[in-house]
């Protein structure tokens, strides 16, 4: 007998399903609490999918809510639900999938994937068969449904579907797909489309062994009427591009046709979806050959596409200019996630090209959804860096009549424009700069706020070239106007004008010391009048300026007009605030950069940062005992704390000693380098580092317990948790000096093991965004501790020397690359057999210094002799001849060999 349900009891349900609808919140308070109760009766959700599938005399809306508390549960505790319910609800899920209303029949769709991801697509055997055959259906609805479950279905669990856990349905389920594909109705073709989608970048076996029909069934699709098809085509399209370009190699002249008419469809999500294509042909080897004949139709569509729209214009309030007295509302700011701090070596080489922010893309950003424009001018932006110059000839002719429109939406665009191809084609832009730049910087005071922000940004990107150029041409005018749009009156130019002036400083530098002390009175007055939002950006600009000017800063006049603002925040925010994030971050710039000039305000900074670490390991170790009454807590108040005593310790050095050792600091940080965390445990391994440089008194009771944690961290899989680790090892030798013994073979394999792994990746670094080879750290300690301990290092020469050699010689001369030199120079005084081998990059590392101090050069002298010696006139002069002649050059003149 089926179930049925006792009339009072659906009364009940029926009138909460009413009452949860209700916008009152004491309401829905009552509605969550009466939720809890009837949870504790096992069929409650047999009553909820009764409403839902049965009680069709009940409103849609109702219905389908009743479904959606179903499937909380369903996620929540389907694993206690009694067998006879899990099945009632499994079969009224499958009768019903093809209810006359399509509200209904998604509803069902989505309770039936919940269940299905519960790992339930094994224990429901008949789930996927069944759902297949109800595709036949002569029934519209039934097909329809059927059709949107497998959809869900697919998109939760395509990993499961291509796996022989199940016998590998998809053997049958892509075939059957397919044939959709020609279906007279658009909603069922979008769906089978949809569904063999969810399977390409995954590969699957099934649909690689179809792949030819599939391919012929989109091209069937190209020109269908239904926008959601087209869409659902272009994206099957992007998405083979990625993963089978060789089979669409045959067909690409004609599918960039296609992509060049729908990257203009009227309807903007086939649009968008077709705009995709060009990003990701362009990270495609063969992008050159098979666009450059189409860059003369492609380039007028993207540029067309940058323009805002009239919805865009709508959602920014393009017409309010005024607004910075309106608060912001709270879930207009992002989430900030703060970085951890990176070891970095002071001034490797050069940055090389293209590593700028990734992130400065983003000009309109409450519009962060991806829209067109935006897309539009990310592939321009990737395509400029493919075809370089040879993109000009198709854009200067469209640019000029677009920047000196007369009506404002079009000269946004060109600005736009501008600033997408500033990364790639800024070779071929050089000759035009003299006279855009000026023309830009009188763009920041048009009259509308939206080609203000614009102008900011587009600058931004060519900040490296006005900054090469004499400072009275165009960075002191830029920097005025720039500083004036801070105190703009629109929050948005606010926005766009800090952050450009955060990119300006990183390239200026120190250029920016003449004018600090009007730099610094706009700033401080921007504090008093920024809504919430655009102080956080704030902060950000008063962080990279420190950083950018460095000790210039600590002047007690600049001092006198930054630090009282800052710390009067300081003094608002309460613990728990997320705003400390951005404040803290700062605030360690500052710090850093002020050195004693921070000392009068250390002591709050300080001790406010041991609480905060103190507070998050407290509620970290209730949560762990007891993780039904305490929530985890927001580990990053740690890790930005744990950031600024880092920055306090560099900035303070000695000085911090003090407070150091008024605090519990060092048990803290016990703690902190054994979290489970990997970013807690960088940015502990970087504070460690700086107050062994700072204050190693404290430090070095604590070595024979760090020691250990220090060695299981040298694991490359968290490259920086290893490389903060790697660094701290070489500053505590450097401490320690021949005490270091007892430990050398506590991280000595490790940290040969890391020198030798293949290219490990490259890091960006964060405060210099310079490239650092993350080899140079584990080099730079195996040398530190083969300076204070030969004996036990040197016997493994032979294993490191040629990666050591390389990571190295590519860094400038500083402290760090000294000792480092010094360390290897003994050891192969200790084993000069282990170097003999790969003597070629011994001297090749040697040669990379420009002015080695007397004696470290004394030092080469005598190695590179002493090799010349012993293997006699002839076989030098042979081994000599393999060296580059720039080598030879420099070996001959410094040491005269």
């Amino acid at each position: 007998m089926d179930w049925q349900p006792d009339e009072q009891g659906l009364q009940q349900v029926l009138q909460l399903l009413k009452d949860s609808q209700s916008p009152n919140t004491a309401t829905q308070r009552i509605v969550q609490d009466k939720l809890k109760q009837l949870n504790q009766f096992p069929d409650f959700n047999n009553y909820l999918i009764f409403v839902l599938t049965r009680l069709k005399s009940e409103d849609e809306p109702t219905r389908s809510l009743s479904g959606l508390i179903l499937k909380n549960n369903v996620k929540a505790h389907y694993q206690s639900f009694p067998p006879p319910v899990a099945d009632f609800i499994k079969q009224e899920c499958l009768n019903n999938i093809g209810d006359a209303s399509s509200l209904i029949r998604a509803t069902i769709g989505i309770l039936i994937t919940t269940i299905a991801s519960k790992g339930e697509l094994q224990m429901w055997p008949e789930l996927l068969p069944q759902l297949c055959n109800l595709l036949n259906s002569e029934d519209y609805n039934t097909c329809e449904g059927a059709f949107g479950a497998l959809q869900k279905i697919c998109e939760d669990s395509s990993e499961l579907l291509d796996s022989d856990a199940l016998n590998r349905p998809l053997n049958i389920m892509i075939p059957k797909f397919l044939q959709f594909f020609k279906h007279c109705s658009p909603k069922i073709r979008s769906h089978a489309i949809a569904c063999v989608n969810q399977f390409i970048m995954d590969r699957a076996q099934a649909l690689m062994d179809n792949i030819d029909t599939f391919i012929e069934h989109l091209f069937a699709l190209a020109v269908d009427d239904d926008p959601e098809v087209r869409k659902n085509v272009c994206r099957a399209l992007v998405m083979l591009l990625e993963v089978r370009i060789d089979r669409l190699i045959p067909h690409m002249h004609s599918i960039i046709q296609y992509m060049l008419q729908r990257t203009q469809d009227h309807d903007e999500n086939v649009a968008l979806e077709a705009c995709e294509f060009w990003l990701t042909l362009a990270e495609q080897p063969i992008c050159k050959e098979v666009l450059a004949s189409h860059l003369v139709q492609l380039i007028p569509i993207l540029v067309n596409g940058m323009k805002y729209s009239e919805i865009d214009i709508i959602l920014l309030k393009g017409d309010v200019e005024e607004d910075e007295a309106v608060p912001d509302s709270e879930q207009d700011i992002k989430p900030r996630f703060h970085k951890s701090r990176t070891v970095t070596l002071p001034h490797e080489a050069e940055r090389p090209d293209g590593c700028e922010d990734a992130e400065d893309d983003d000009d309109d950003d409450a519009l962060s959804d991806w829209n067109l424009r935006k897309c539009s001018a990310a592939a321009l932006d990737v395509l400029a860096n493919v075809f370089r110059e040879e993109l000009l000839p198709h854009l200067l002719p469209l640019l000029k009549g677009l920047l000196f429109h007369p009506e404002w939406v079009v000269k946004e665009s060109g600005i736009l424009v501008l600033g997408a191809i500033a990364e790639g084609c800024m070779q071929g832009m050089v000759p035009y700069l003299p006279e855009l730049i000026p023309h830009l910087i009188q763009c920041l005071s048009d009259k509308k706020a939206l080609v203000r922000s614009i102008a900011c940004w587009t600058l931004s990107r060519y900040a490296h070239w006005v900054v090469s150029q004499p400072p009275d041409m165009h960075l002191k005018p830029l920097m005025t106007e720039l500083l004036k749009r801070i105190l703009d009156g629109n929050k948005r130019v606010q926005e766009a004008a800090c952050s450009a002036f955060a990119t300006l400083e990183e390239e200026a530098c120190t250029e920016l010391v003449p004018y600090l002390s009007y730099i610094l009175d706009t700033l401080v007055f921007a504090f008093g009048k920024y809504q919430h939002k655009n102080l956080l950006i704030l902060y950000d600009a008063i962080g990279t300026l420190a950083d950018s000017v460095g000790h210039h800063l600590n002047q007690p006049e600049y001092i006198q007009k930054l630090m009282p603002p800052l710390i009067q925040k300081w003094n608002e925010l309460k613990d728990e605030d997320k705003d400390l994030f951005p404040l803290l971050e700062c605030l360690s710039s500052v710090a850093t950069a002020l050195q004693s000039g921070f000392l009068p305000y250390c002591e709050p900074v300080y001790q406010r940062c041991v609480t905060l670490v103190q507070k998050t390991l407290a509620q970290a170790m209730m949560y762990t005992q007891h993780p039904e009454q305490y929530e985890a807590p927001d580990k990053d108040f740690m890790i930005v704390a744990l950031d600024l005593l880092s920055g306090l310790a560099e900035g303070l050095g000695g000085h911090v000693e003090q407070l150091v050792a008024r605090s519990n600091i060092m048990t803290l940080l016990f703690q902190c380098m054994q979290d489970s965390m990997p970013e807690v445990r960088q940015s502990s391994f970087a504070l460690l580092g700086d107050l062994t440089k700072a204050c190693f008194i404290h430090v070095k009771p604590c070595i024979a317990e760090f020691m250990p944690i220090l060695g299981t961290n040298l694991n490359p899989e968290f490259i920086s948790v290893c490389n903060n680790a790697t660094w701290a090892i070489g500053e505590i030798c450097m401490q320690m000096g021949a005490e270091m013994q007892p430990y050398v073979q506590m991280v000595l394999n490790n940290l040969v093991e890391i020198i030798n792994r293949p290219n490990t990746p490259k890091t960006l670094l964060e405060n210099t965004g310079r490239l650092t080879s993350p080899s140079a750290i584990p080099a730079i300690t195996i040398g530190r501790l083969g300076y204070v301990c030969p004996q036990e290092v040197a016997p493994m020469l032979q294993q490191f020397i040629r990666p050591w050699c390389t990571s190295l010689r590519n860094i400038r001369d500083n402290e760090e690359k000294d000792s480092a030199f010094r360390g290897i120079c003994m050891m192969i005084g200790v084993n000069p057999g282990g170097v003999v081998q790969d003597f070629i990059f011994f001297c090749d590392a040697v040669a990379s210094w420009v002015s080695p101090k007397d004696d470290l050069r004394d030092m080469f002298y005598k190695i590179l002799h002493g090799f010349k010696d012993q293997v006699g006139e002839e076989n030098w002069q042979q081994f000599s001849e393999q060296f580059p002649p720039l080598l030879k050059e420099r070996l001959a003149a410094f040491y005269g060999v």
